[in-house]
């Protein structure tokens, strides 16, 4: 069974528009296990996201992500490609819906780690608000990076 400690780097990106875009990186350790066929990824948010006192768990089975938060914010996101989700965003502000469709999904993980790009469009309380994505790269903690899992242009 897969139980590492990892560390985690996501790149995200939001565009609203064609000149409006904003980019976050976040470098955290976290939690990697192989439950059944499903890989799992867990760690805490921090303030750098603004979801300080969130636990964020994405589990990959089957060429789909599912991205749960709980804590301070409490969702779940489903990423699959083509298809559309809609799923309740909670906040410490109020609830509203919130529609994922997905472009893309694109997934190379194994025991040793590995990485997620998604590609997704999101809609709030039906309006749509912009292009996203985001980029998660995932090794053991205490090991380097290397060739296998380094950035692909």
């Amino acid at each position: 069974m897969v139980n590492k400690n990892v560390i985690i780097s996501v790149n995200g990106r939001q565009s609203f528009g064609s000149d409006e875009m904003n980019s976050i990186e976040l470098i955290t350790e976290g939690k990697y296990y192989k439950k059944d066929e499903a890989y799992y990824i867990i760690y805490k948010e921090s303030e750098i996201t603004g979801m300080e006192g969130t636990t964020t768990t994405l589990k990959i089975v089957d060429g789909k992500v599912t991205l749960m938060r709980f804590g301070m914010t409490n969702s779940q996101f489903i990423f699959e490609r083509g298809q559309k989700h809609v799923s309740y965003y909670d906040t410490y502000y109020g609830a509203f819906t919130v529609g994922i469709y997905t472009h893309d999904v694109w997934i190379n993980v194994d025991e040793n780690g590995g990485e997620v790009r998604v590609d997704y469009m999101v809609e709030i309380d039906s309006h749509p608000t912009g292009a996203n994505d985001f980029h998660m790269f995932i090794r053991e903690a205490g090991r380097t990076n290397d060739t296998q899992y380094g950035a692909k242009s």
